[in-house]
């Protein structure tokens, strides 16, 4: 019997997680149904960065220029005891993911205006539908598909959607999550945190540091956020509650303790949080995956949660869009949590271990093991805060570690096509799977099997040649900046198969056959 469906994929939640999910199942060909129970965005700014890797994101989804003009590029971090020591700074140096022509690796948001203009480049696209005010109150699968019923919260009525997948991206108090019955294991630490968001209102000294104010009693993050907003977030002590700041007038005195005056900042509103260390005991049930806050939760200290989420909608989005093209199997969607989990809890665990430093609970050989850089590594070291993505699991082939560029994320530099077109890697290698040869093509590299395997996937092969060789053949790369051709002779390697979210996922070091899944 025909199924008959409304849509391919129904997003429940349109916070970034969501957005970025939506906007790149659409993108790629999916029809897209979102759910969001608020009519808009919530207004309290929470994620205060983003990075290169999630701004590849959306050079991907082909609207980074239009995120990069209400972000700005950040300075670097520090650690800094009130009396004035810096304990521990990461300087970020230029991006080897290159989405943009200054290349900035990590910039400072202010989240309503950033999900503000996600929303509006979601709206320029025919097949995704947002129903905003709707709430999700049941989801009923079977083999085929995912039946929601939802309610809009205005009038109280009810409906029934038909989709064959489900994002649950309805964050940390997840209705789907509860409807599904997956336990959320972890902990919450009790101390209170107030949030406190500033206009600026005057420049003061290295007022574009992100600064962690390291101190037993009172650590505090102090941030510049895009726009000419700033934040601070402070802990509360045991004996303050919620109660004691119902006004910016009682909030002052935290900002005053700062150095802070009403000819420095404007308090436009304040907010309390606790810290989450916690994450659901499995990320997918059927036919619907958790995504974001609804299936993992993790401190502020690495500036990992939100574009975590944003991760998970997008390793999503290109999946599911390929599965429903049939262009891959459906047991391709085994890879999201394969490959999330493991990120998600590095950046977890490094959130922790900062966290150490900032509250003082880090001893001193901790801390130094923290600035040690590593020597004899193939890698050039940079610190796990800000190195370039690496996946841990997944759909790889191949040994992991130091030596290997098994799960790297290739670097973007400018290259040029056979005909001198002139690009950024990434819009000249296109939405496919590819395989890159050094100054070779990568097919004759290749068993007739193996390459029979490939062309299934729809693979395209490209030699990368050097700036001052001849290209030879219609489908070529020239590496006019050194930078991919240096990065294959790191790792001894003569051909990579690059996956479409541009991961290399195998080598010919290790054998080019496609990954098993």
């Amino acid at each position: 019997m025909t199924q008959r469906y409304d849509n391919d994929v129904a997003v429940i939640g349109y916070g970034p997680t969501g957005l970025v999910g939506a906007l790149t199942a659409a993108t790629k060909g999916a029809g897209v149904v979102a759910f969001e129970r608020d009519k808009d965005i919530y207004s309290r700014a929470r994620a205060v960065t983003v990075n290169d890797w999630t701004m590849r994101i959306f050079q991907d989804l082909g609207i980074d220029e239009r995120i990069e003009k209400v972000i700005e590029p950040q300075r670097a971090l520090r650690w800094v005891t009130y009396d004035g020591q810096e304990v521990m700074r990461v300087q970020h140096p230029p991006s080897a993911l290159g989405t943009r022509n200054a290349k900035p690796r990590f910039y400072n948001i202010y989240q309503p205006t950033m999900e503000a203009e996600l929303r509006r480049c979601g709206e320029a696209l025919d097949n995704l539908e947002v129903r905003y005010g709707t709430e999700v109150i049941g989801l009923e699968q079977d083999a085929d598909g995912v039946t929601i019923t939802s309610r809009d919260r205005e009038t109280g009525a009810a409906s029934t959607t038909r989709v064959r997948y489900v994002i649950a991206a309805d964050g940390g108090s997840s209705a789907v999550r509860k409807m599904l019955d997956i336990p959320m294991t972890g902990d919450t630490v009790p101390t209170l945190w107030i949030v406190i968001d500033c206009k600026a209102l005057r420049w003061w000294p290295d007022r574009d540091f992100l600064t962690f104010w390291t101190d037993k009693d009172r650590p505090v993050v102090d941030i510049a956020l895009s726009a000419g907003n700033h934040r601070w977030e402070i802990p509360l002590q045991p004996d303050e509650t919620e109660a004691d700041f119902p006004t910016s007038a009682e909030v002052w005195p935290l900002l005053e303790a700062m150095g802070k005056t009403h000819q420095d900042v404007q308090i436009l509103q304040h907010a309390f949080y606790r810290h989450h260390v916690r994450a659901a005991e499995t990320w997918r049930k059927g036919r619907v995956f958790l995504a974001g806050d609804a299936g993992h939760l993790m401190p502020p200290w690495a500036g990992a949660g939100m574009q975590s989420g944003m991760r998970d909608g997008h390793n999503l989005g290109w999946k599911l869009a390929r599965v429903l093209r049939g262009e891959l199997g459906e047991e391709w969607l085994d890879t999201y949590e394969a490959e999330r989990r493991p990120n998600v809890a590095f950046f977890t665990d490094l959130a922790v271990g900062l966290g150490r430093v900032i509250k003082q609970e880090a001893g001193a050989e901790e801390i130094a093991a923290m600035n040690t850089v590593p020597e004899g590594t193939v890698t050039p070291f940079e610190p796990p805060l800000i190195a370039p993505p690496v996946l841990a699991g997944g759909w790889l082939r191949g040994p992991l570690g130091d030596a290997s560029i098994i799960g790297r994320m290739l670097p973007q530099p400018t290259v040029g096509d056979t005909v001198g077109r002139m690009g950024r890697a990434d819009e000249l290698l296109g939405d496919d799977f590819v395989l890159l040869g050094a100054d070779v093509d990568p097919a004759t590299l290749l068993t007739p099997a193996e390459k029979a395997e490939w062309d299934a996937l729809g693979a395209r092969y490209l030699a990368v040649r050097p700036r001052d060789a001849y290209t030879e053949g219609p489908d070529e790369l020239v590496d006019l900046q050194g930078v991919l051709l240096a990065w294959f002779e790191r790792y001894g390697v003569r051909a990579v198969a690059v996956r479409p979210d541009k991961f290399v996922a195998a080598a010919d070091t290790s054998g080019l056959a496609v990954p098993a899944l």
